[in-house]
């Protein structure tokens, strides 16, 4: 149980998608301008993460060697269009905030590289406790960015008016405020873990 536990956390601080590894920043950028945004993409990259990571976990014998990239990608693809889909059914305004973000779940580096580098080489058990990591590890980033930058950017969380009076940075909501808002995490993170160290 311990060792599951460490797999879980991984994905959440030391191996975290965002912060630590770099993987996944241009959905992080564009689709962070709000946390509702944040969180239906975490969620969606997180279903992803834990569907494809089990079944390549199951398949992953049976899959010959020179076909094995392409064999991920169209089990990923399985996964991003059953979130898809959902959610144009479920939350078809959702849908449209995120744009094309959604589908190219298929190609994001978090996902295949999950895949590649851990579900080819583990249980199961093993597999969805990472993928589960990994997912919200990327969706606490997405939601910690998508916080700053809607309050920043609006003076509003989830709609909400926090602070009477305050004015809001708009050049926080544009795209350029997204890579400074994750180049200041990174350096705080950064700052953090050599205080530790």
């Amino acid at each position: 149980m311990k060792k599951l536990l460490t797999e879980f956390l991984r994905g959440i601080i030391k191996e975290n998608p965002t912060f630590v590894l770099l993987l996944g920043l241009c959905p992080t950028l564009a689709v962070s301008v709000s946390v509702t945004n944040g969180i239906g993409m975490g969620i969606a990259a997180t279903f992803v993460l834990l569907g494809s990571n089990i079944i390549i976990s199951l398949i992953k014998n049976v899959i010959p060697e020179k076909i094995r990239i392409p064999c991920y990608i169209v089990v990923i693809a399985t996964f991003v269009t059953v979130a898809e889909l959902s959610m144009k059914a479920y939350s078809p305004a959702l849908n449209r905030a995120l744009g094309i973000y959604v589908p190219l779940i298929v190609v994001n580096c978090i996902v295949l590289g999950r895949a590649e580098a851990y579900a080819a080489k583990n249980t199961v058990v093993n597999s969805f406790f990472d993928g589960l990591g990994m997912g919200v590890g990327f969706t606490l980033a997405l939601i910690l960015i998508s916080g700053i930058r809607e309050f920043f950017g609006t003076g509003k969380i989830l709609g909400y008016t926090l602070i009477k009076g305050f004015e809001p940075a708009s050049v926080i909501g544009m795209p350029s405020g997204a890579l400074l808002v994750i180049g200041l995490l990174l350096g705080l993170f950064n700052l953090l873990k050599e205080g530790r160290e």
